[in-house]
Formats: structure tokens, sequence, C-alpha cells
């Protein structure tokens, strides 16, 4: 047991300091304003997201889950996660696509209204990561769905998944004050 406490406390970065926390918490405050303004500006105020696990390993989906949690509370940014793809602005799509999950994910992008936009979060969804080439997935998400954003990581952090909602969000706005001003 000795040894085990002494290898802990000798591997750098396995504490968390307040002066981390509080760094974090600062900047989920600065994001969380920004995407609020965005989220208020481009979707009216909500932004509704059907996150749909096509064989991942679960590790996303738990960063996805701590959004939702007391610290993160993306529902006060204006974002909040539906049961139906038919409520959604955006599909967030997360691991390798399973050969068995393929289909389901595509009724999912059909149910979901135009204009669709499709995230794939972490490495597994991008292009299969370490399930590539296996015999049972499909690789990454744009084999069977177009995908519009990737947010890589393994599985990426809540902070970093906000951090790349509010740059899908800024990446929006900047297209459709382009087709404004092609428009006039």
């Amino acid at each position: 047991m000795r040894n085990m406490l002494s290898k802990i406390a000798a591997t750098p970065n396995n504490i968390v300091t307040k002066k981390d926390i509080l760094a974090t918490e600062a900047n989920l405050v600065d994001v969380g304003k920004s995407l609020k303004n965005k989220v208020n500006k481009l979707f009216n105020g909500s932004l509704a997201i059907r996150q749909v696990a096509a064989g991942s390993d679960n590790s996303c989906e738990q960063e996805l889950v701590a959004l939702g949690n007391s610290f993160y509370d993306v529902e006060r940014f204006g974002i909040r996660f539906v049961a139906s793809p038919r409520h959604a602005d955006m599909l967030l799509v997360t691991g390798p696509v399973a050969r068995n999950m393929a289909s389901a994910l595509k009724s999912a992008y059909d149910a979901t209204p135009d204009p669709k936009i499709v995230v794939a979060v972490g490495d597994g969804a991008i292009d299969g990561g370490i399930w590539k080439g296996n015999y049972a997935v499909e690789d990454g998400v744009n084999a069977v769905i177009p995908v519009d954003y990737q947010i890589p990581g393994d599985p990426p952090e809540p902070i970093e998944i906000l951090h790349a909602l509010l740059n899908i969000m800024e990446d929006i706005e900047l297209k459709s004050n382009k087709l404004r001003q092609d428009g006039k």
C-alpha cells in the first residue's frame, strides 16, 4: 500500500489545485457568455442537440454527460440535449460507427430537420480511432453521413467541447453573414 501511495505522489500532474479549478471556472464563464450570445443570435436562445452513440466505448458520452452537471450546466448557456432527432438543431455523434449502428445513425440523420449540423465528437467518430479498419466498424461518421465539424480528443474534455461549440457557432455566424452579403 505504501509503495502505491508513494508512486501516486511521485507522479506529476496528479493533483488538481485550487488554482487549476479557478482557471477552468474563469475560462468556463468567458466561453459560456460568448456561447450564450451566439446561441441567442443564431438559434433564438436555444440550441437543441441530439447525441448519437454510434458504437463508442462510452468515454465521449461521459464527457457529454458532464456538460449537464452543476459545474458546467450548459443549459444556462441555452444548450439542451433532446431525446429525438426531430427536435434537434445539431447531431453530436460519438464513436466509430459500428456496422449494426450505421442504419440507426442514417435514420437519425434523416429525421433531423434541415439545416442539419453534424459534429463528430472524439477520435473514434472522426476516423475510427483505435478501431479504424476493424471488420466491425464503418470507421468514422463521415463514412455513413456527411460531417460538418469535428471535435478531436480521446475523449475531449467538457471545456474543450464547449470551446469547439463556440468555434462552430462563430463559423455558422460567419457563413450566414456571407450568405446575406452575397444575397444583396
